[in-house]
C-alpha cells in the first residue's frame, strides 16, 4: 500500500472514530519465566514473550462491550495496530498519544519482544522497523 494511501486511511480513522473523553493508562500482563502471572502499570523489565497490554480509563476496562456502538464497528470492520519496539523512542511514544488523545482504540505489538509480530511487520511493510501503523 503507497505511503500516502496509508496517511490517508490513518487520517480518515483518526477523524472518524469518535473521542473518548476519559483518562487512559496502560496495563501490562504478563508471564514470566516461572509461570506466575504479573500485572503493572510499566512494562516488565525483561523483554517477555506473552506480553499483553490494554488500555483503561475512568476505571473500566477499554473494552469493545464498553464502547459506542458505531466506535465497536469501527473497530471490527477496520482495527488499528500500533507496531512499536522498547528501542523505538519518541516516534513511538508520539504514535500511542495521537491514537489515545484522539480516542481511536487501537492495539499495541512489540514487533521486538514478539518474533510472530516482527514476521507479520516484515510480511506487511518488508522489514521489522518500527513505528507502523496499520488500519483495517
Amino acid at each position: 500500500m503507497p505511503v500516502r494511501t496509508r496517511l490517508s486511511v490513518i487520517a480518515a480513522a483518526a477523524l472518524l472514530l469518535p473521542a473518548l473523553a476519559t483518562a487512559q493508562a496502560n496495563v501490562y500482563r504478563w508471564v514470566d519465566s516461572n509461570g506466575k502471572v504479573h500485572y503493572s502499570d510499566t512494562p516488565p523489565p525483561e523483554p517477555q514473550k506473552n506480553l499483553t497490554q490494554k488500555r483503561v480509563g475512568g476505571g473500566y476496562a477499554a473494552d469493545a462491550v464498553q464502547l459506542p456502538y458505531a466506535t465497536q464497528v469501527a473497530m471490527q470492520k477496520s482495527p488499528v495496530t500500533l507496531y512499536t519496539g522498547a528501542d523505538c523512542g519518541d516516534p513511538c511514544k508520539q504514535g500511542r498519544e495521537l491514537l489515545s488523545k484522539r480516542g481511536i482504540p487501537f492495539s499495541e505489538r512489540d514487533a521486538q519482544a514478539n518474533a510472530d509480530d516482527a514476521e507479520t511487520l516484515k510480511k506487511l511493510v518488508g522489514a521489522a522497523e518500527v513505528p507502523v501503523l496499520t488500519v483495517g
